[in-house]
C-alpha cells in the first residue's frame, strides 16, 4: 500500500517546483494587471497556495512532518486574511459602490 508521502516521492521535485513557480507567476500577474479587489484578493490565495504546495512536496520529499504543520498554520493565517479581507471589500462596496481600486482614491483624507 502506498502512502501519501511515498506517493508525492513518486513525481520528481523539478515538476512541483516548475508547477509551483507557474502558479505563482499567475497570481503575481494577477494582482499586478486585474482592477477588481475580489480578484486581487483571489490572486493573492493563489500564491499563497502555490507556496503551501511546494512545502508539502519538499517536506514529503525531506521525510519531514515540520514543514506540513507550517503548512497548517499558513492555511489558517490564510483564512483569516480572506475573512478580513471580505469584510473590508463588503465595506467599501458599502460607502463607494463598487470594488474597483481606482475608485478607492476618494477614500483618501
Amino acid at each position: 500500500m502506498i502512502t501519501f508521502t511515498q506517493n508525492l516521492q513518486i513525481i520528481p521535485i523539478n515538476f512541483y517546483l516548475v508547477f509551483c513557480a507557474i502558479l505563482f507567476c499567475i497570481g503575481v500577474t494577477g494582482v499586478l494587471i486585474k482592477r477588481n479587489a475580489l480578484t486581487i484578493l483571489m490572486s493573492i490565495e493563489l500564491m499563497i497556495n502555490s507556496v503551501n504546495l511546494l512545502l508539502a512536496a519538499f517536506s514529503a520529499y525531506m521525510n519531514d512532518p515540520a514543514g506540513q504543520i507550517f503548512v497548517f498554520f499558513i492555511m489558517v493565517v490564510a483564512a483569516a486574511e480572506v475573512a478580513i479581507g471580505l469584510s473590508i471589500i463588503v465595506v467599501i462596496y458599502r460607502t463607494t459602490g463598487s470594488i474597483d481600486i481606482d475608485v478607492l482614491n476618494k477614500l483618501k483624507w
